[in-house]
């Protein structure tokens, strides 16, 4: 069985580098086989929308990510802890997001936890 950490580690290999949001799209669209056109239209963008995400020359909001997360099937969590990680980090700050539901942290909350 294939954990979303196995997955992740995969796709880091696919984009020879740590992944970013920008690396793990291109990463996905390179595993699946996909030309830039297919891969722009199964997210509903422009194929130059996603040749400006695999040069760097464009990011993600969190709300934009966790939408291509839903329409590839892949974690929302983890998709906007990247988006959100890639901004901190070029602000030139040290620091790691770490991201939970609101929803688990308000039950977690009323459990006492």
């Amino acid at each position: 069985m294939t954990t979303n950490r196995d997955l992740m580690k995969k796709l880091e290999k696919i984009a020879g580098q740590a992944l970013t949001l920008n690396s793990l799209l291109a990463a996905i669209r390179k595993a699946e086989d996909l030309s830039q056109v297919v891969f722009a239209e199964k997210l509903g963008v422009s194929r130059q929308f996603i040749c400006d995400i695999e040069h760097d020359r464009r990011s993600l909001s969190p709300k934009m990510a966790r939408e291509f997360a839903q329409r590839l099937g892949y974690s929302e969590s983890q998709f906007i802890r990247l988006c959100l990680q890639d901004l901190i980090q070029s602000y030139g700050l040290n620091y790691e997001v770490q991201l939970s539901s609101s929803r688990r942290a308000a039950v977690e909350n009323r459990a006492g936890f």
